[in-house]
Formats: structure tokens, C-alpha cells, sequence
């Protein structure tokens, strides 16, 4: 999971209390023994290793250690780069170093290796071989067969526990942690079994074992730790051999996949694991090969005419169903073509394009679609070939049956449902506006006291957060009233100036109100700006420097006595210009046009939409059925000489 570094943010000492219910509830979550009433040990296997006495506080003292510190974070995993958020726990390991010692997700604590290499027997341990581990450790799962010394497993490997993995090579070493997907206990063969077994939580070498306050590399593994069970088998060496066996001949006795795959040789290592450097373990049994032309000419009809049969059934009762004639070449294929295309596959994404076809170009598709007389088209002068109708009551329409699609293009087809008619997908989304802020250079001194650095991105209050852990460690906050905070030379010199009086009343005094204090530090900040639409992750989305851009709206007078409104910096909010330029000449009755704007530049043109008419509001509702916010938008009225 923490193949990326993770956001952490400032760390906060643990109260005394806290620390115990802590430590109660990891004794409660892993049932780790305690010592019985009276006795200094228990009959069950100690947790804390060498040094330990088996004492109650010992036990605690060991799984929680004294003057830990917590702090929330932020990551994404899996290929979907999901959000993922917790609290880490971090305390000294081997010396005063402080590591991360624990990990809670959705109030579920999970240890790292650190904890394990302290606390022999906490966790289950299965084991793999040193080939799949390496996989493990760079990503990957674990799975079924990639089992090893078992069955039987331990008892306690169940699915959903959490569990530690170590090699067959080094048993007593456990250099992983993850989660049972299925109930390994009860496994009685891993041989020709498929599926995901264990999913990887955290390991050697990922990002939460490389942090350091210090900025000093994660700790090698010991070669080796008193504790854990790793008494031999008698098969453990047969075993080790089995599951080798594919690369001698796959006698009978090893771990083989349902079906051998020879094509792909440098595939063979990761038929045990599973994750985003390793391909999926079941294999489709669909054979991945080119298409041919006439195949691909079929599959562009078929999309034509999955799109007509769309429209007419999505808007059964609107003129034209939906569609606004003449329509451009390139809608038919944006909109009734590319998106009913069946690309499941890389393979057949890359065969179904339109040069690939016996026509090469869409200007021959559309002309084929006229003799086929399912649409009727016309050129233009300028060469345009433009459709002026489609027949909706042609047999092939009327009788076709939908195919199923890729989820990508399922919800295009859905947006393409909406009120307009018009297939455009930015209607009825989600936006969210960020700001954020990236430390100058002069503010270094007060990030590094929470041990953030000056080169990410910060919300603002996350900014908000390192000043006042900057307030707390140099001991700031005035002692008569707390909203005060004494001037420091770093803040004196960083955050204050002497061009305002406010700055040098402030400097006079040496003192400021907390909240002057946050903003001066916010304005001192690089600003970027994001627009973030639907279910997009903060990965997916890359900020730009500068302040948030602002829609205008500009109505002034032309050719006299005539309004027109002029709209422009739509981009920015995934809006298309064109399409919004059709929807208001439909919805204000009024003529439009699309054209670069003054001024911007040409390697990165910004578009203009001209509306006759004073139709402001009506660009308004269009633009808050697209997401658009009313602050995030700027009117003025040059008719009237005064902004609103």
C-alpha cells in the first residue's frame, strides 16, 4: 500500500492514556497473552522479544513504546489510485531513532515490520519463497499458489487477519505484512488453486519503512530473531523444490497454475503474485490477436449504429431525437461512433481506428453511410462533408441489439442521456476548486520544526497546522492571552514588512493576533490552483501556479444599440466552448460563435463564445448544470459602466 510516499502531517506526542488504551486495544485486536493473575508470565509465548519479562507494562511498553507520537496521513493505492487515510504511530527502534511502529486505517491497527522485528509471535507467519517475496516487496500480493511450508497453515491465518510473511530461505525473518483475502488455515492443497491469498499492507523497502525524522535510510532487517516459530519440516526442502518444478520438466508434485504458460518466459515469475507491477493471475482465455480490415469495417457500423439506436431510445420524444442537424463529421464519430466501440481490450484498441479501416479516413465512412442510405450527407464549399439527416426507422436500427461495453465508454453513453440531447459529458458533473499553497523559500525555518517540507503543496490548513506546531516548539503563544503570538526573528523577518503601518505597529509591539499571523503566512505563500471533476484523486490532478481562474462574462454594446455577451475561460472547468455555443443558441434563440479569444496566446489559445443579446443569466444556468459555482464567476456590464 505505501509504494508511494504518503502525506504525513505533523507528528503530536501521545498522552499517557492514550498510549494504554492503545496498547489494550492492540492486545485485544491480536490476543496477545498475558501474564495470569500474580505471575510474572503467562503460559502462552511472550511478546517483546529479548528483554522482555512478560509483565503486564513490559508487554505494553514493548508494543507501544514511551514517548511515541502520532500524525494522520494521506496516500493512494491500487491501480485506481484510491485515497487512502490514517494515523501512524511512530516510537524509537533500535536506539532513539523514531520509526513508524504502527498503522490505522479505517480504526484498524496494523503493525509494521519494526513491531514484528521487536514482538516475535504476534502475528500469524506464513512464508513464500524468496523469489515471490521479492515481488511481494515491490507491490505485488500474494497468492494461493505461492504458499509454501503448509498446509497445514497456522490456525489463526483466517481470512481477514492480519498476517506477517517471511522467505524460505530466512523463516525466522518476517519482512512483510498483509491481510488474508481467503481462510489460509483451512487451505488442504495449494496445488492448481487460483486466486489472491494474502494482500501486501506494508513491507521492507516501501515508503513508511524508508521514513525518518532524522532523514536516515530505513533499518536492514536483523539476519536473524529469537522468537518467532520456525521449526523445519521434513518436506520443507521437498517443498521448496516443488514449487520450482516448471523450470524442470513440471513433474508431478509441484504448484502449477491451471494451465501451463510457456509463451510468455519473463511472465513466469509473478504466476504467484498478483499486484501493480505483476499481470493478473487468471488468465483470459481469449487469444489476443489482430483484427482484419473487414472485421474493423463491421465493428464501425456496428458502433454507428449502436449510437443512432442510442439516441432513439434515450430521446424518443425530442425532435431529431436529440440530435442538432447539420452535424460536423467529427460529432458523428465523437459521438456516435467512438464511444460504442467494444475496446476491452489493449489489442483491440489499438486495431479499431478509423485509419485501419478500408475507408482510412471518415470522410469515405460517411460517405459509405450515405450509400448505405443510413444517413444523408452533403460537402460543403470549404470541403466539409456535414450530415444534414439519419434514418432512425432503417431496419438495421430498428432491429439492433445492444452488445455490452467497457465501463469507460458505458458512462459516456450515460452522460450522453441528459436533458440536452446534445452528448455533452461536462453536464450534471461534479467540480471542486482548489487552492493551495507551496512554502517560499524565507519560510523554511517554520515547516522544518513539524518536519514538512517547503517543496510540496499544503492546503491551507495544513499551512495552518505547521505554524502553530512552529508556535507550540518555540514556545510563542502569548502566556496573558493565547490569540496572541510573540515575534520571533524568523517570523519578524519572514511574515512581516515594514510597508503597511499594520506591519509596523505589529514590529513596534512584537507581538500579532494568530489569525493576522496565518494569513500574512498564507500570502507569503506560492498560490496553485486545481479544478478537480467527479471521483478524480488528488494523483490524477496536476495543480497549476497562480490563483484559481475566474469564468467572465462580459455583456457590452456593438453596432450601436445591440447587446451581445461575450463568455470566455470555460476551459479550465472541462467545458467545451463549441457545445456550450450550441446548447445557448438553442436555449436563448439567439445567434453564436466560437472564436480565440483577444490577447491569449497562441500556443495555448483560450476560446470565446459570442451570444447576441444581454443573456447573462441564462450563460449562468448553463454553466451551473456543468458544475460551475456562482463565485467562481465574473460578470461585468459595460452597458451600465459597473461590475457585479
Amino acid at each position: 500500500m505505501f509504494k508511494k510516499k504518503p502525506a504525513i502531517k505533523p507528528l503530536s506526542p501521545l498522552r499517557s492514556s492514550d498510549r494504554r488504551k492503545l496498547a489494550e486495544q492492540i492486545i485485544r485486536d491480536f490476543h496477545v497473552q498475558l501474564p495470569a493473575a500474580g505471575t510474572e508470565a503467562g503460559d502462552g509465548k511472550p511478546v517483546g522479544g529479548e528483554g522482555s519479562h512478560g509483565s503486564v507494562s513490559s508487554i505494553r511498553n514493548a508494543l507501544v513504546p514511551e514517548n511515541s507520537q502520532a500524525a494522520r496521513f494521506t496516500t493512494t493505492a491500487g491501480p485506481k489510485l484510491k485515497v487512502v487515510s490514517g494515523t501512524v504511530y511512530v516510537g524509537p527502534y533500535a536506539g532513539p531513532d523514531l520509526r513508524i511502529l504502527w498503522v490505522k486505517v479505517d480504526e484498524r491497527m496494523y503493525p509494521t515490520v519494526y513491531t514484528l522485528w521487536q514482538n516475535p509471535g504476534l502475528l500469524p507467519l506464513l512464508h513464500t519463497p524468496s523469489t515471490v517475496l521479492h515481488k511481494i516487496r515491490g507491490g505485488a500480493d500474494l497468492m494461493t499458489p505461492g504458499l509454501a511450508r503448509g498446509p497445514p497453515f497456522p490456525a489463526a491465518a483466517v481470512q481477514g487477519a492480519v498476517v506477517a510473511i517471511a522467505s524460505l530461505e530466512e523463516p525466522g525473518v518476517p519482512l512483510a505484512v498483509g491481510v488474508c483475502e481467503i481462510d489460509v488455515s483451512a487451505l488442504h492443497n495449494v496445488r492448481g488453486e487460483k486466486g489472491r491469498a494474502v494482500s501486501g499492507f506494508q513491507w521492507e523497502g516501501d515508503e513508511l519503512w524508508g521514513w525518518s525524522l532524522a532523514g536516515k535510510p530505513g533499518v536492514a532487517a536483523p539476519s536473524r530473531i529469537e522468537g518467532w516459530d520456525v521449526e523445519d519440516t521434513d518436506g520443507l526442502g521437498q517443498d521448496v523444490a516443488q514449487i520450482h518444478l516448471r523450470d524442470h520438466g513440471n513433474e508431478d508434485g509441484g504448484a502449477p497454475l491451471a494451465r501451463e504458460v510457456t509463451a510468455d518466459p519473463a511472465a513466469s515469475g509473478n504466476r504467484f503474485v498478483q499486484g501493480e507491477d505483476a499481470p493478473v493471475f487468471e488468465l483470459v482465455d481469449v487469444e489476443a490477436k489482430e483484427m482484419s480490415p473487414k472485421e474493423i469495417d463491421e465493428t464501425f457500423l456496428r458502433a454507428f449504429l449502436y449510437g443512432v439506436y442510442h439516441y432513439k431510445s434515450a430521446h424518443g420524444d425530442a425532435p431529431s431525437h436529440g440530435l442538432n442537424f447539420p452535424l460536423p463529421s467529427s460529432f458523428v464519430m465523437s459521438d456516435l461512433v467512438l464511444p460504442f466501440l467494444p475496446t476491452f481490450s489493449p489489442t483491440q484498441t489499438a486495431s479499431l481506428q478509423i485509419k485501419k479501416t478500408s475507408w482510412k479516413n471518415l470522410k469515405k465512412f460517411i460517405k459509405f453511410l450515405d450509400k448505405e442510405k443510413l444517413i444523408r450527407s452533403k460537402e460543403r464549399n470549404g470541403g466539409e462533408t456535414v450530415v444534414l439527416d439519419v434514418d432512425f426507422d432503417d431496419v438495421r436500427v430498428v432491429n439492433f441489439a445492444p452488445y455490452s461495453l467497457p465501463k469507460k465508454e458505458s458512462s459516456h453513453g450515460k452522460a450522453m442521456t441528459s436533458d440536452t440531447g446534445s452528448g455533452d459529458a461536462s453536464i450534471g458533473q461534479q467540480l471542486k476548486q482548489l487552492t493551495l499553497y507551496r512554502p517560499k523559500e524565507k519560510l523554511r525555518p517554520i515547516f522544518e520544526a513539524s518536519q514538512q517540507s517547503t517543496k510540496q503543496l499544503y492546503s491551507a490548513s495544513d499551512v495552518r497546522q505547521s505554524v502553530t506546531a512552529y508556535i507550540d516548539a518555540e514556545l510563542l503563544a502569548a502566556a496573558s492571552n493565547k490569540r496572541l503570538v510573540k515575534l520571533n526573528p524568523v517570523l519578524a523577518n519572514a511574515v512581516f514588512d515594514t510597508t503597511s503601518a499594520l506591519d509596523k505597529e505589529a514590529l513596534v509591539k512584537g507581538e500579532a493576533p494568530r489569525e493576522v499571523l496565518m494569513e500574512r503566512v498564507l500570502a507569503a505563500c506560492a498560490p496553485f490552483w486545481a479544478v478537480r471533476r467527479g471521483n478524480e484523486s488528488a494523483e490524477e490532478v496536476k495543480p497549476k501556479a497562480g490563483a484559481a481562474p475566474s469564468i467572465h462574462i462580459v455583456l457590452e454594446t456593438r453596432s450601436g444599440n445591440k447587446t451581445a455577451t461575450r463568455v470566455s475561460g470555460i476551459e479550465a472547468y472541462h467545458i467545451s466552448p463549441q457545445r456550450l455555443a450550441d446548447e445557448l443558441q438553442k436555449t436563448c434563440a439567439s445567434s453564436t460563435s466560437v472564436g480565440q479569444l483577444v490577447g491569449s496566446s497562441p500556443k495555448q489559445p483560450v476560446m470565446e463564445i459570442m451570444v447576441q443579446g444581454p443573456q447573462d443569466e441564462a450563460v449562468i444556468k448553463a454553466l451551473e448544470k456543468r458544475g460551475v459555482k456562482r463565485p467562481w464567476i465574473q460578470v461585468l456590464d459595460k452597458t451600465k459602466g459597473k461590475k457585479r
